[in-house]
């Protein structure tokens, strides 16, 4: 449970500070900046399989791209769902959940 929490935080600190470098993203406080944390962390567990195992075909048809849109649809559900996170445009938000995958990776590598 502390992994889960260490990790949480980690990507809340990313989630808070990536709209220096990205201006297509707003996130208002660091408290929306954890909501965001933890609704894509249920997104990422919960729906993403399901949108992955819904679009298999299209995704093989595609060599894997596809995979691409289903973490920008995953970053588009996590605006809609939280107040005060603001996303735009399509390569933003691809960046948004590369840099998150990133950290988690990286945390979850030290943790273990």
């Amino acid at each position: 449970m502390i992994n889960y929490l260490i990790r949480l935080a980690c990507c809340a600190a990313a989630v808070y500070f990536m709209p220096q470098f990205l201006n297509a993203i707003r996130v208002d406080t660091i408290t929306t900046a954890l909501i965001v944390a933890l609704v894509m962390s249920f997104l990422n567990t919960f729906v993403k399989p399901i949108l992955k195992l819904l679009s298999l075909p299209i995704t093989i048809l595609t060599l894997g791209l596809f995979s691409l849109v289903i973490n920008v649809v995953i970053v588009y559900l996590c605006d809609y769902l939280v107040d005060g996170f603001k996303v735009s445009g399509f390569i933003q938000p691809l960046i948004f959940g590369f840099i998150l995958s990133i950290v988690n990776s990286v945390v979850g590598t030290f943790q273990d």
